[in-house]
């Protein structure tokens, strides 16, 4: 039911039923009104931050571009990670790429070569180094494997043939999904740290 077809003096529930104004509370009117007010405002943010986030990629990529074009490159596109400095120092505008990694099925050799060097090695000298595995591998609340822990184990100084056959395991079973851009924006503090300015309704 639609709000032109809500005949006048009646309400609509969460359950879709037609309820008299009369029998409403005036507590339960007073939190309708007040939560739609929320949401139309919300509305308005998030159209600011929409049309702001369009007009950030678009200036920083021309901006790429006529920078780029002082040496006779050119570059297009929003691709890759750009940080611009105000002339004082005080503000950054920072352009992110992030990735999205998932690990295919080459994970699981991987981890069964890592175990078989964990058998092998005396678990006293590596309850360390077991343990920081345990918890690379370990699935995070939504069941997926956490990635960067995975990704870091590439970075221990390990020479056993069989790890060495891991870390290049893990490197193949990578696999890009997709990515997301990201406009952030810092102002220096006194301390000479850039603070980010909150675009985040959780940041701010």
């Amino acid at each position: 039911m639609t709000n032109d077809t809500i005949p006048a003096g009646y309400r609509t529930d969460a359950r879709g039923r037609l309820i008299p104004d009369s029998q409403i509370k005036s507590i339960d009117r007073a939190r309708d009104e007040l939560v739609h007010e929320l949401v139309a405002a919300a509305r308005v943010v998030s159209d600011t931050l929409a049309k702001f986030k369009g007009r950030a990629f678009d200036d920083i990529a021309a901006f790429v571009d006529m920078s780029a074009a002082e040496y006779g490159v050119r570059l297009g596109g929003n691709k890759g990670n750009v940080s611009l400095l105000s002339f004082d120092g005080r503000y950054r505008v920072q352009r992110a790429m992030a990735e999205s990694i998932v690990f295919d099925e080459r994970l699981q050799a991987a981890k069964a070569l890592i175990d078989e060097c964990l058998r092998d090695w005396t678990e006293g000298a590596r309850s360390e180094l077991r343990t920081l595995i345990s918890d690379a591998f370990r699935v995070d609340q939504a069941g997926n494997i956490r990635t960067g822990n995975v990704l870091a184990l590439r970075r221990m100084d390990i020479t056993d043939e069989r790890w060495l056959r891991a870390m290049q395991a893990i490197g193949d079973a990578v696999q890009v999904v997709g990515s997301k851009a990201y406009v952030r924006v810092y102002e220096r503090d006194a301390n000479g740290q850039y603070q980010p300015i909150g675009l985040d309704i959780t940041a701010v």
